[in-house]
């Protein structure tokens, strides 16, 4: 499949994360579900951390860790064709630590999968180390499998969206959209009390303020139904002080919602945002954070 994007966000082959956990073995399904879709490869990583560890660990516990991998990567591939029997799958047992191992792992064309949690941790915790560092951190789409492995299908792809200079990324969900056959719905959902201040609310009222983001999300969709005119676009804009609670209730009717990860200047790399911290904590489906090359420095008011 071909690039849609002069950033590469083509469909390409999809990397999924191994730990053995229940939540992995989620993860590992939902990437092979996606890599059938796209006709593309699957590819099983486990990251050993066996660069950090053999410095200090003895042999013995070394040994121990690389034959647990290579089970849970057998385990993980014995699943895989248990569900989808011709789907070609690679298995890479890495010496680097998870993260490490999953970005070498992705091609610039690639899709990093992993699950919302881990072996380690506490199981208040909501989203795993691992997850958050690779989604916030890659140089590739990630998706951070949540919600219910047995929720039925609705063939929506939700992407949280502000204006036309996301077009670049939302054509990838537009792509997503269009493997499942379904529709793209576009999010605009935005906290008044967060322009407090500026400029623009001294002179609109919040109803100006919410026709400006209707018109400019339906700019948006008018850019995504030229380049892919058969696919079913909608859009939704408005105002509200719980933003993320309304995001999550888009999520409940979606089978994945895709948002952009800002890049921050500094030096600083890629950040989530509030909203997108918010929903890979909460979402009722899997969420895909795709890089984009925004403003340095600009913390957006939806996020």
């Amino acid at each position: 499949m071909t690039s849609t994007s002069r950033h590469g966000n083509a469909l390409g082959a999809v990397v999924a994360g191994v730990d053995g956990s229940a939540s992995s073995r989620a993860a590992v399904l939902w990437a092979a579900g996606e890599a059938a879709r796209r006709g593309q490869q699957l590819r099983l990583v486990f990251g050993a951390d066996l660069d950090r560890l053999g410095r200090f660990a003895a042999f013995e516990t070394t040994e121990r860790l690389r034959e647990a991998g290579g089970a849970y990567l057998a385990g993980a591939q014995e699943a895989v064709h248990g569900h989808f029997p011709r789907l070609p799958v690679e298995r890479e047992l890495s010496d680097k630590n998870a993260v490490a191992a999953l970005q070498e792992a992705a091609a610039p064309d690639a899709t990093v999968v992993v699950g919302s949690r881990g072996l380690g941790g506490f199981p208040a915790l909501l989203l795993g180390s691992v997850s958050l560092a690779v989604a916030a951190h890659s140089s590739v789409p990630v998706v951070v499998v949540r919600g219910r492995a047995d929720r039925l299908e609705t063939g929506v792809v939700a992407a949280a969206v502000r204006d036309e200079t996301d077009a670049d990324w939302v054509r990838r969900a537009a792509a997503e959209a269009e493997l499942r056959k379904g529709t793209l719905h576009l999010i605009n959902v935005w906290n008044p009390l967060s322009h407090i201040g500026n400029l623009v609310t001294t002179l609109d009222g919040p109803g100006d303020i919410t026709a400006q983001a209707r018109a400019r999300t339906d700019a948006l969709a008018a850019v995504v139904r030229r380049s892919h005119p058969a696919l079913k676009v909608t859009s939704d804009a408005g105002a509200g002080t719980a933003t993320a609670a309304t995001l999550m209730d888009v999520s409940a009717r979606a089978d994945l919602l895709v948002m952009g990860a800002r890049r921050r200047g500094m030096g600083s790399g890629p950040a989530l945002g509030r909203l997108g911290h918010a929903a890979l904590h909460h979402a009722r489906c899997p969420v895909e954070i795709v890089p984009w090359p925004g403003e340095p420095d600009q913390e957006e008011p939806w996020r």
